[in-house]
Order: C-alpha cells, then sequence, then structure tokens
C-alpha cells in the first residue's frame, strides 16, 4: 500500500440498521426458502439429516487443517468481515475460516453454529472492495439460512453414489437433487445480492465475478467486453446452444459468472438497489408477518417473467410454437363455431 493509499479517507457505507434478509432473497430463493418452513416436521428431517453428518466433526476439521480468522491471523480479512457484518447488521458474526485453496471461493457451512470457510486464493487475488463483497455474500448465506439446505444437497450427492447401483433410486435422488440445484443457484443469485449491499460497490462486484471467471489479474480485461459476453451467453446461439446450457447447469450448484454478473445488474437497474440503500427495505422484525402466499406467489411471477423476457433460443422457440398452437386453436374453434351457425342459418331456412 502507498502513501497515498494510506492518506485516503475511506468511503462512507450506508447501515442497514434491522435489515432482514429478505430484502437480498431472489424471489425464486425466497418462495422456495418459505414453503420449506412451512412443511410440519420439515425442521425435524434436517436436523436428522444434519446429525448424521456431524456438524461438529465436519468443523473439527477445518479447526485442524484452516486458519481462523481473528485479529491476530488475517487480520485484514477480519476487519473487513467486521466491516460487511455491520453494514448488514450482523452483531454476531460466524466463525470465519481461510482454506488452502488456488481458486476464488467461499462457503457457508451448518446448522446451529454456521461458520464460513473462503479460499487462500481469494485472500490473495481480491482486493479490499471484492474481498469485502465476498464476504457479505457468505454472510447473506448465512442469514438467509443456506447453509443448512446446501448441507442437504451434500448428503444427498453422497447418497446417490452410494446407491448408484439401484437404478430406480438414482432417477429419484437425482431429480429432488436437480430440483435443489436449480434452487441453490438462485440462493447464490440472493448472495451476490447481499455482497453488493455490504459493500455498496457495483464496479467491485462486477470485478469480483470477472476474477472468478478468469483469475486474479484484470489488466487485460475489459469490462464491456466481459458484458457483451453475458449477454451473448443469454441469447445468443441457436436450440443445441440451449441445450448445452441445460446440461452445463443442471447438476450445477453455481450460476455461470457471466450470467450472475447480468442477473445482478438487472437487480440494480430495477432500483431495489438504490431503494434499499435509501431506508426503504423489510426490517428483521416483520419477518413473522410476512405472507408465505405472497412468497410463493411472487417466485412464481419471477419464473413467470424471466421466461417472458428471455432471449434464449429453446425458449423463444416454446414461446412461438405456443401461441403458434394457441393460433391454430382459436382458428379451429372459430372455423368451427361458423361452420356450425352456417349449419343453423341453413336449417332454419
Amino acid at each position: 500500500m502507498t502513501i497515498e493509499d494510506d492518506n485516503r479517507p475511506a468511503r462512507q457505507r450506508v447501515a442497514l440498521t434491522g435489515i432482514s434478509s429478505r430484502a437480498w432473497e431472489h424471489p425464486a430463493d425466497r418462495g422456495a426458502l418459505t414453503a420449506l418452513r412451512e412443511l410440519r416436521g420439515f425442521d425435524d428431517v434436517v436436523r436428522g439429516l444434519f446429525g448424521m453428518w456431524n456438524e461438529r466433526g465436519f468443523r473439527l476439521s477445518y479447526l485442524a487443517g484452516a486458519i481462523r480468522v481473528d485479529h491476530r491471523q488475517y487480520p485484514r480479512v477480519h476487519g473487513l468481515f467486521a466491516e460487511a457484518a455491520d453494514v448488514l447488521d450482523v452483531a454476531e458474526r460466524p466463525e470465519l475460516y481461510v482454506s488452502q485453496q488456488p481458486i476464488i471461493s467461499g462457503k457457508a457451512i451448518g446448522m446451529d453454529r454456521p461458520f464460513i470457510v473462503i479460499s487462500t486464493g481469494a485472500v490473495e487475488k481480491l482486493d479490499d472492495e471484492e474481498l469485502r463483497t465476498l464476504l457479505g455474500r457468505e454472510i447473506g448465506h448465512v442469514r438467509s439460512g443456506h447453509a443448512v439446505y446446501q448441507t442437504i444437497m451434500t448428503i444427498l450427492t453422497r447418497w446417490v453414489t452410494n446407491i448408484s447401483w439401484v437404478p430406480v433410486g438414482v432417477i429419484a435422488m437425482r431429480a429432488i437433487i436437480a430440483a435443489m440445484y436449480e434452487w441453490w443457484r438462485k440462493a447464490e443469485l440472493s448472495a451476490d445480492r447481499a455482497g453488493l449491499l455490504a459493500a455498496q460497490d457495483p464496479a467491485a462486484s462486477l470485478r469480483l465475478f470477472m476474477k472468478m471467471a478468469g483469475g486474479g489479474d484484470l489488466s487485460q480485461i475489459d469490462t464491456a467486453a466481459f458484458l457483451e459476453q453475458a449477454a451473448e451467453y443469454e441469447g445468443g446461439g441457436d436450440i443445441r446452444d440451449s441445450i448445452h446450457k441445460i446440461g452445463m447447469t443442471a447438476f450445477s450448484d453455481q450460476p455461470v459468472p457471466v450470467a450472475r454478473a447480468a442477473e445482478l445488474q438487472k437487480w440494480v437497474d430495477s432500483g431495489d438497489y438504490a431503494r434499499i440503500l435509501g431506508g426503504d427495505y423489510p426490517r428483521r422484525d416483520d419477518d413473522r408477518d410476512a405472507s408465505v402466499t405472497a412468497d410463493i406467489k411472487e417466485a412464481a411471477a419471477s419464473y413467470r417473467d424471466t421466461l417472458r423476457d428471455t432471449p434464449d433460443p429453446l425458449v423463444t422457440f416454446a414461446r412461438r410454437a405456443a401461441g403458434g398452437a394457441a393460433d391454430l386453436v382459436g382458428s379451429a374453434a372459430r372455423g368451427a363455431r361458423d361452420w356450425a351457425r352456417g349449419r343453423g342459418d341453413s336449417n332454419g331456412s
């Protein structure tokens, strides 16, 4: 850090006092979470699964093989983590570990005592704003309760491996896992929003996606070109490309970086980000009054809007086919009605 950097005033961020996780949750993510939480006995099932996975043992593995962050170990990370937590009004911060891994990554784990793990690649390759964004993402995962369900996915994936010799069991389990992966990809979009709210720097969020896609050196990467990639991925190519994208994502828990960048930009453009910074956001004290029906309807509307607005060739073809079928049915119905009227008139003459 240069002397000039030391003298540069710290940028002020808006403290989001009392903010509820509903403020950043993607509608499809929140609808799925709401439905799961409303299922009678679901928490007991989750705890049973979690007991089999042994949360304490997994935490001990990081205690033994990673670095626990505090004011003495990775003090830079510790300071940024505290700042992100303060902005999101998280008084009791989860434990944070740094684990040896070259890629940029982070994850939230646990149920009773969730903790966060980030990679050494993230610490080494991200600047302060980008790292604050990543840490805010993982805090968002914890606050939304995502760590629990991500762990269930881990359990189910292991079960599929163990029962791979039972064809029916594998098909059923793969269908469940595919549905959970679809939810988790939406949960990642929620976490991206939480990361942006924690750092309050849209450019840092974009840089984070670029570094996740292409490494830590952005000196030869162009922001406009990266966003062009996102647009081409969303709507370029033909139906064959759409089918390939389905194969790429069906059993992936991560939306691709270019798609995440595009989705976060849509959220900013919608005005929701600015409204939250202006103080217009749901509070934790009101969570108990949130409408389950409204959350589920909003999730359905989100999927409907996505299908309506996406330029994806396969979806566009399906819309046109559906429209053509509707026109054909309508034409047949009108023809039958006109024929029936004509028959009536001839019989009456």
